[in-house]
Formats: C-alpha cells, sequence, structure tokens
C-alpha cells in the first residue's frame, strides 16, 4: 500500500474489515466491543486471551497487565480510564528471560500469573517462572522503558507471587506453588521481602492447604483493609473452580475463608483470578478470566461489594455471600463518559514498529522481519526452522496474535518474492495451537502455489499433512479464514480480491499450552543458503 492509499485509509472502511484508524484516534474493533453506549457494558469486556489478569489504579487511570507464558514481546500493559474501554499500549518485557533459553518456543513457560502494584511512585510487577523463579520488574511510567527485571526468588515451582507493603514498614510477598515442578500444590505461603521489594528475605509460612476443600488454590493477590489482610486465591482448577477469599489479622495467619464468587446457574466456567479496584467514590469491582478452551482465557468484570468483612463478586441470588457473574451491567462510577476503544486487532502496517498485538512463539532476531511504512507494509524474511522442528510449533518466528471474538473473518493480502535458487519456501496466513492448519504460497521450480496444511496434535511431533491446492499466476494473493463460534476454522483464497476459493477441509482451532489459539502469519524456508526470499503483507483485517 502507497503513502497515498494510507492516508486515503484512515477516512474510509475496507471492505475486508477492521476499522481503520490513525495513531491519534481509538481503535475500536469490529468483532468485539463490550462498551454498549448506553453506560451499560456486556461481558467479556476483553474477549481475548488476557490469562490472569491484574489491574491497578493510579488517580484515575487504570493498567492491566496478565499473563504471556513463552511469547515476546511479553507482559502486556493495556490502559483504561473506566474499566471496560481498554487500549494496549505496550509490554513490560521486551524479550523474555533468560533471552537464550527462551529463544526457541517454550509453550506454556515463561510468564505465569503476574502482580500489577503502586509503590512509592513506582509501577511494580511481579510474575513467577515456573523454572526459575519470582521476577519483578518496575518503572515509573507504564507506557515507558521498564527496568531490568530482578530475580526476587530463585527456585522451582514458585507462582502466582503478590507483593504487599504494610504501614508499620514491612514488606511481604505470598506465592502459590506448580506440583510439576514443586513436587507440591495446593498450599499458599507468605515470606518476609525487604522494603525495596528485589528479594524475599525468609523461608515464610505456609498459611492455608487447599487440599480438603480448596484444591489447586493458587494465583494469590494480597491485601490489606481495615486492619485485615486478605489474600484472593482461586480454587478448583481453572474451568471449574471458585474465587476464595482469605482474610487474618496477622500476614502470617491463621486465616478463615469465604467463596466469593462461583458459577452458579450461569455459563461463565471457573470465574476467578484476577484483580480487585476500588475507586475514588469507593465502588469496588473484580477482574477475573474465564477459561474458553480455543478462545483463551477472557476477561470477564464484576461488581463487588462489601458486607460483614467480606467480599461478594457479581450477582448474590440467594443471599449466602457468594455471587454469579453478570453478563451486562452498568459501567464503573468514574465522573466521566470515555470514548469507546478496544484493543487493536487489524493492522494496516502503517507504523514503523511492529504492531503491539503482535507476539512472536520466542525471543526474536532482529532479521525476521522489516516494518516498512512508507510502502504501508510488512516484510517477513523466510526462516529456518529449527534444527530437530517436526512441525511449526517448533519454529519460533511465527508472528501471531490472539483471537479477538468469538466469531470473526481475517483476510490478508502479500505479496511473494521467494528466493530463486530455492525450493520450498512458504508465507501464509496460520492458526496455531495445539493443532494448526494454514494456507500459504510455496515456491517451487515451476512456480509459486497454493497449498493447505494442517498438523493434528502437533505439541505431540506430528507432521504435516499437505496437499497443492493450484498453481499462482502472479506473485500477489488474499487469504481468508472464517471462524465460528465453535472455533471451526474455514480457509480460502482469492487472486482477484473479488472472488474467494474455499478448501473444503474441516479444521477446528485448539488452544495451545495455557493459551487460546492465535492467528497470524509466517514464512519459512527448508534449506539454508545465502539470503532469504520474503513476503511483503499489505495489511491484516478483521471483521464480522
Amino acid at each position: 500500500m502507497n503513502r497515498l492509499k494510507n492516508l486515503a485509509a484512515i477516512f474510509i472502511l475496507s471492505a475486508f474489515g477492521g476499522e481503520i484508524t490513525n495513531a491519534q484516534e481509538n481503535f475500536k474493533s469490529n468483532v468485539w466491543v463490550a462498551d454498549q453506549g448506553d453506560g451499560t457494558y456486556k461481558n467479556p469486556v476483553l474477549h481475548a486471551d488476557y490469562s490472569d489478569p491484574d489491574v491497578v489504579r493510579v488517580g484515575d487511570d487504570f493498567y492491566m497487565t496478565s499473563s504471556s507464558f513463552n511469547s515476546a514481546p511479553a507482559l502486556p500493559i493495556l490502559h483504561s480510564k473506566d474499566l471496560v474501554n481498554w487500549k494496549l499500549i505496550g509490554h513490560a518485557l521486551d524479550r523474555q528471560v533468560p533471552d537464550e533459553h527462551f529463544s526457541s518456543p517454550q509453550h506454556g513457560n515463561g510468564v505465569w500469573a503476574p502482580a500489577f502494584r503502586f509503590h512509592e511512585g513506582e509501577y511494580y510487577i511481579y510474575w513467577g517462572d515456573p523454572d526459575f523463579g519470582i521476577y519483578m520488574v518496575k518503572t515509573q511510567d507504564p507506557a515507558g522503558e521498564w527496568e531490568e527485571p530482578v530475580l526476587v526468588e530463585s527456585g522451582k515451582g514458585l507462582i502466582d507471587p503478590a507483593p504487599l507493603w504494610d504501614e508499620d514498614g514491612k514488606a511481604y510477598l505470598s506465592h502459590a506453588f506448580a506440583g510439576s515442578r514443586a513436587g507440591i500444590k495446593s498450599i499458599l505461603v507468605v515470606k518476609p521481602m525487604n522494603w525495596e521489594g528485589t528479594k524475599t528475605t525468609g523461608a515464610g509460612k505456609i498459611v492455608f492447604d487447599g487440599h480438603e476443600d480448596h484444591p489447586t488454590v493458587e494465583g494469590t493477590k494480597f491485601y490489606k483493609k481495615d486492619g485485615y489482610y486478605y489474600i484472593f486465591a482461586p480454587a478448583g482448577g481453572v474451568s471449574t473452580g471458585w474465587q476464595l477469599i482469605l482474610r487474618s489479622k496477622n500476614p502470617y495467619g491463621p486465616y478463615e475463608e469465604h467463596v466469593s464468587l462461583a458459577q452458579g446457574s450461569t455459563d461463565i466456567n471457573g470465574p476467578h483470578q484476577g484483580a480487585w479496584i476500588e475507586l475514588e467514590n469507593g465502588e469496588d469491582w473484580f477482574i477475573h478470566f474465564q477459561d474458553k478452551e480455543a478462545y483463551g482465557r477472557i476477561v470477564h468484570m464484576q461488581p463487588m461489594t462489601w458486607k460483614n468483612g467480606w467480599p461478594t463478586m457479581g450477582e448474590d441470588k440467594d443471599g449466602d455471600g457468594t455471587g454469579q457473574p453478570v453478563m451486562s451491567f452498568r459501567k464503573p462510577n468514574v465522573g466521566k463518559t470515555y470514548p469507546v476503544q478496544t484493543p487493536k486487532d487489524s493492522d494496516e502496517f502503517s507504523e514503523n514498529n511492529i504492531g503491539l498485538q503482535w507476539q512472536w512463539q520466542a525471543n526474536p532476531n532482529a532479521t525476521w522481519a522489516f516494518a516498512n511504512p512508507a510502502k504501508g507494509q510488512l516484510r517477513l524474511y523466510t526462516q529456518l526452522l529449527p534444527a530437530g522442528a517436526k512441525n511449526l510449533w517448533d519454529a519460533p518466528s511465527l508472528l501471531l496474535q490472539k483471537f479477538p471474538a468469538q466469531e470473526f473473518t481475517t483476510t490478508t493480502k502479500l505479496t511473494f518474492h521467494p528466493n530463486k535458487d530455492l525450493e520450498n519456501e512458504k508465507a501464509g496466513l496460520i492458526v496455531m495451537g495445539r493443532s494448526y492448519a494454514y494456507v500459504a504460497l510455496e515456491s517451487k521450480k515451476d512456480g509459486i502455489y497454493v497449498v493447505f496444511a494442517e498438523a493434528e496434535k502437533a505439541d505431540e511431533g506430528n507432521p504435516e499433512q499437505k496437499k497443492q491446492l493450484k498453481k499462482l499466476l502472479g506473485k500477489e494473493v488474499y487469504f481468508r479464514v472464517e471462524v465460528d463460534k465453535n472455533a471451526k476454522c474455514t480457509f480460502s483464497y482469492s487472486e482477484d480480491r473479488r472472488k474467494f476459493t474455499k478448501i473444503n477441509e474441516d479444521f477446528t482451532a485448539r488452544e495451545g499450552k495455557w493459551v487460546g489459539a492465535k492467528v497470524g502469519i509466517f514464512a519459512t524456508k527448508e534449506n539454508k543458503t545465502n539470503d532469504s526470499g520474503y513476503a511483503d503483507f499489505d495489511w491484516f483485517r478483521f471483521s464480522k
């Protein structure tokens, strides 16, 4: 797309979907908007895989982060003025640490369940890496640069940390355990921490054992209110659990218990693990996730009330203090009405950097992609698969983003320039998870072909099943995938942007490891040479 087309795109909407805005405007997705425009919102507030969300309020600004596991950049930072309309403004980690370890895909590892806090003029994020320990990163500007991560405590299976700075000058850190590494789970600990928040200073104490009544208790968030220490902790499992609340007059217990949120008679399974937010006017809200398999852990928001020192989240129909999720509600009273906006999904590739909605499967190399705003294109150079890779599950250079809604259509335009001395270079559109499928262009001696491939149980090392569809007349093509409410994906292609040929292959998206399925683009090669071919992507658009 040339400069003139980029300017025109600001004022018109493409027939292929994806609302087009410039950098100064609020982006509004074509496929999911929570703000209903009448003073109410609908759940989920984010129909995207922002797993284990946590939120901090500073003045009239709200900032959210979430688990990002092995993807890079990591620790997304979202901003809102009303808890309903969110904008993705950056990442706290440009690269996963340790860098070399995450230079290859580490599915399901990396950043687990962060806690977001504001303390003495600085923003802190703590997270547990199940293989290395508990990390912290901080900044004075969440939209700017973050300092280098600090390893607060090394160890295996230390997860879901949350700090608490007390009024008496003492600091604490709560956390849980991943049984796969620690050899124990369903217990919570509180440890002393230095005031700087950079290291734990003692072994601490087990403060809760959930084995009998609250199995898989984890995901700690540590608070203090009216003289009580509170630990918010999900229990019962990701897709089937409930939100447990613990309270004590002493940070090391003993703790009383209360269930504040459960599925009840709703369709919102496993509602738990998230953030308590108190507004300046005293209103309380709780942001949590729901596991929707291929769609990931999507973000809901519940009204929250206090009674007799215990919180209730959502709607308490029988008056027992345990709420169930609401599907719509009035928006938080923040004193103003703010414009509708959502995190970006569609991308015109008109910026000087890769859009914030995109993540790689591992720490990237600078040679993988070239953002070219002068042409309105993103160029991906074909990358050699790692030695021993059985399929694209092992490929670090996939550029992916979260599913943004339950039903959507994604269309992209690309021009392929393979290396004339190579065969089997590929570039295309992919839906990625434990199983994956793609439609792509592949170079052969006699030209460029449209191909479709599928890898069932790719995470188990199964090879792709690929079929050649047709020979392309030129180098330009439009690829599309339609995703229905059951995550069934229908791929198609077009050479003229008008008539799309559907590929008659059934593929249902699957979740990844602890994450939802993703959609994105890729360029690969099978043989090493002194130069790579490349594909220029003009845009990537979502529509209903």
